[in-house]
């Protein structure tokens, strides 16, 4: 089958093409999404995202991908860009060679349903279509000839409406760390990988995972103790005739002290006093091997604690108490079935049979070096403890996408407030033990409230709240905000509605030529009149509205050309838009919500609900900078990191320094394995010292430096490389560009329109290249030049100049502020020529 010819947006095109001795295997459908239009405009972008993607089985001739560049199918040989979305709908098509009927498998009930056979002019084959409905990550599937896999296929699915490899990773890890256990579905479509975890206790469908990936090691442990098991020489004492004791030990010695009528007179023998006597019998110590010892106890008590995990989860499984399965997966629980036989089967060996119960706790260095006892020991330790999602080492099944966005949501939104004002009470998180999940818990409401610093006021936040005596319909918002304000007995209620969804405004579209770009559906906007028209209460009258205003939390990360939105513009008008929340795009919704408690309740009623004019005077709290400092030598390298502090001379200082809310390291080539900024972390305390008082580097001089104490040091997850720059003494930046930056210039951006460019050009690529007027940060005064693909772009006397090869365009640099939506246009119509 060859892949369909590259054109129409409309086209399916062939994206996977297997061929192995007994099998043809074909999935076709879009290998780009919405957003982007068409595949030609999928080309055009300059990201570097790979896809991950497995193919293995009985002889296997060859396997082709669609290549988003070549427009083709190409030989897999890895580094694809992604083909499979989210939400796609993707035919599979397997056509056996052989007169063997093949079957499909998957994890997942649902796509195991999915795809079934079809009699094809005699021929039985497999079709059905892949649908992943807001579910990224790894899913794998296989290809069985009876109960044998003859070929395994993964596919990586990524997200639409998120980056993949930094907005949903962020996402996962910040829901990770506000709640550990949050609600992951047992068996899902697809899975993450996830990594294990040194603390906590997991779910069931973690212990699962875990014990699905170690349960044969953790027995391959098992026997090689069975082979080379911990012994022990234990001293039994036997009673003897007395011409049979050697030399006695203790016991033996108090057994005659108390049993002297055993002795007799002899010729020869103890002479004591003025008799020479014999025992007739005695106490004889005996050494004897003996495998019934603490440790071996222990690892008893181990195969014995998992048969009990895995007895539960088989009564979870087959319950009846589920919300999503009307009826248990067989193939799951043969699985966990499989598993208890085995650990009882090693139980019953006639080795550990003999070996007795557990009655102490066991602390030995057989457990931590012996082999054998140190695998199944560090097994143990892992399959008992929870995962934490990131990593390579297990499959983990996830929440969908938007589940995840929703839970993100109001767990940010609480992360948001707790900067700020003081943590009341919360009951955040239900714990449901019904299903094979842990959940955010749906029938009773969960809340934070907070109070303010100053005033006193109450501020709660309250996730999915039942509204059920109105006098129309019952409503449950996502996240209801409720603030007090003295002098008023009623609080300003508003609600944030967390929707996975967005219009990307495509070419031609309505909403593109009504909006002009990206947003949040019409239909939500909709949702939320109807939330703030619905909530009601009577207070010895009329009924009157509780609900102030409704806004759309949608995941876009263009926040500051989302300000000349329509919906954005309406929050100011009616109380009703939307705004984009993502983990790199919260300042919008933090503003936001700021301006709103910190308002008098006249305002709030009166005015509109972002004033105009402070934008430029406030200041996020995650927005904190970050003192990257210089480190000159591996020395001073070594002591920093070890005593966890940096110095640096008060007169190299200049103004703003004291901004400062964490220090980042810099150590220059040679100072440290890897050249570039390596690691931060926040700072603790600030002194100023003489130099000689700093005993860590020791040096005779009075000169004052200033001692910044560190909490501890985080390594960044990629180290940001210098690219040809460097900084001399400190430079300045904020919190977030240390962690988004990959070369070293990216730190240096100063003004609002270098800033904003580099937002725009972030959205069309992910290798940006900056040229600065200076070698060192710390000297430069501005960025003489952007590099992005084939583009070279200045900003300089107010205009935006933009090269490709030897055509040339000249933008205002104004449209950067007013409509940068547009520059964004022009920016990708010089990238396709």
């Amino acid at each position: 089958m060859a892949s369909l010819r590259s054109g129409s947006g409309r086209d399916d095109y062939e994206l996977v093409h297997i061929e192995t001795k007994q099998l043809t295997l074909v999935i076709k459908g879009k290998p780009y999404h919405e957003q982007y239009e068409s595949l030609q405009q999928y080309r055009r972008l300059d990201f570097h995202e790979t896809m991950e993607f497995f193919a293995s089985g009985e002889e296997v001739r060859s396997v082709k991908l669609f290549d988003v560049d070549a427009g083709e199918l190409v030989d897999w040989s890895g580094g694809h860009r992604p083909i499979f979305f989210e939400n796609g709908v993707y035919q599979l098509l397997v056509v056996p060679k052989t007169d063997r009927v093949l079957s499909f498998y998957h994890e997942s009930p649902a796509l195991r349903n999915a795809i079934s056979l079809v009699d094809i002019g005699g021929q039985a084959v497999l079709m059905g279509n892949l649908h992943f409905p807001n579910e990224v990550g790894l899913s794998t599937f296989e290809i069985r000839d009876g109960s044998r896999s003859i070929l395994d296929v993964t596919i990586e699915v990524f997200p639409t409406k998120l980056t993949y490899k930094q907005d949903y990773q962020i996402l996962l890890d910040e829901v990770s760390e506000e709640i550990y256990n949050l609600a992951f579905h047992f068996i899902k479509r697809t899975y993450q990988r996830a990594r294990a975890k040194r603390d906590g206790a997991p779910s069931r469908s973690e212990f699962f995972r875990l014990m699905e990936a170690h349960i044969g090691d953790f027995l391959h442990a098992i026997r090689h103790i069975e082979r080379q098991p911990h012994h022990q020489l234990s001293t039994v004492h036997v009673r003897v005739r007395g011409d049979q004791l050697g030399r006695l030990d203790a016991a033996g010695r108090n057994d005659l002290r108390k049993r002297p009528q055993v002795f007799r007179d002899v010729k020869r023998g103890i002479d004591i006093g003025s008799r020479t006597v014999m025992p007739r019998s005695g106490l004889k110590a005996k050494k004897e091997l003996t495998y019934d010892t603490l440790e071996n106890r222990f690892v008893k008590w181990m195969m014995t604690r998992l048969v009990e995990k895995l007895l539960d989860l088989f009564e979870h499984v087959q319950g009846k108490q589920k919300r999503y399965e009307t009826e248990p997966d067989p193939d799951l629980l043969e699985r966990i079935q499989s598993m208890i036989r085995a650990l009882e089967n090693r139980l019953r060996h006639s080795f550990w049979r003999p070996i007795g119960r557990l009655d102490r706790s066991v602390m030995s260095l057989v457990l931590q070096m012996a082999p054998g006892y140190r695998d199944a020991y560090q097994l143990f330790l892992i399959i008992t403890r929870g995962l934490a999602l990131q990593g390579k080492l297990y499959r983990m099944s996830v929440k969908d996408v938007a589940t995840l966005y929703e839970y993100w949501t109001f767990l940010k939104l609480g992360q948001l407030l707790g900067k700020k004002y003081k943590l009341i009470s919360q009951n955040v998180i239900q714990v449901n033990r019904l299903g094979l999940f842990v959940n955010l818990e749906k029938n009773r409401s969960a809340k934070r409230v907070y109070e303010h610093p100053y005033t006193g006021e109450r501020i709660t936040l309250t996730y999915q709240p039942y509204e059920g005596r109105l006098p129309t319909v019952p409503q449950m918002p996502d996240t209801v905000l409720a603030i007090e304000k003295k002098g008023k007995d009623y609080t300003f209620n508003y609600i944030f509605d967390a929707k996975y969804r967005l219009d990307f405004a495509v070419s031609g579209s309505s909403y593109e030529k009504r909006y002009g770009m990206p947003g949040p559906m019409e239909d939500d906007i909709n949702t939320m009149h109807r939330y703030r028209d619905s909530l009601v209460a009577r207070r010895g009258g009329p009924y009157e509205r509780t609900a102030f205003g409704a806004y759309v939390l949608f995941p876009w990360h263009d926040e500051d050309s989302y300000q000349e939105h329509p919906l954005y513009k309406s929050i100011n008008d009616v109380n009703i838009g939307g705004l984009p929340f993502l983990p790199n795009a919260t300042r919008l919704v933090e503003q936001f919500i700021e301006r709103l408690i910190e308002k008098n309740p006249e305002e709030l009623q009166h005015e509109g609900i972002l004033p105009q004019g402070i934008i430029e005077e406030w200041r996020s709290a995650f927005d904190e900078h970050v003192l990257v400092g210089m480190v000159p030598s591996a020395r001073h390298y070594e002591v920093y990191r070890k005593h966890r502090f940096y110095h640096i001379p008060v007169k190299q200082l200049k103004k703003g320094w004291q901004d400062a809310r964490y220090i980042a390291l810099y150590p220059k080539r040679g100072a440290a394995p890897q050249n570039g900024v390596t690691c931060f972390g926040k700072i603790a305390d600030v002194n100023i010292v003489k130099r000689s008082a700093i005993a860590e580097l020791p040096k005779r001089s009075d000169e004052e430096y200033v001692r910044f104490e560190v909490e501890h040091w985080q390594p960044l997850k990629n180290v940001i490389r210098p690219v040809g720059y460097g900084i001399a003494v400190y430079a300045m930046t904020t919190l977030n560009m240390l962690k988004q930056a990959k070369e070293l210039p990216e730190l240096f951006m100063k003004s609002k329109d270098e800033i904003a460019l580099w937002r725009l050009l972030r959205r069309l690529s992910d290798r940006i290249r900056f040229d600065l007027d200076a070698r060192y940060l710390d000297q430069a005064s501005k960025i003489t030049a952007y590099r992005v693909k084939n583009l070279f772009i200045r900003l300089e006397d107010d205009r935006l100049m933009i090269t490709n090869g030897t055509k040339h365009k000249t933008i205002p640099a104004e449209l950067l502020r007013k409509q940068p939506s547009a520059v964004f246009r022009e920016v990708v119509g010089m990238m396709g020529e």
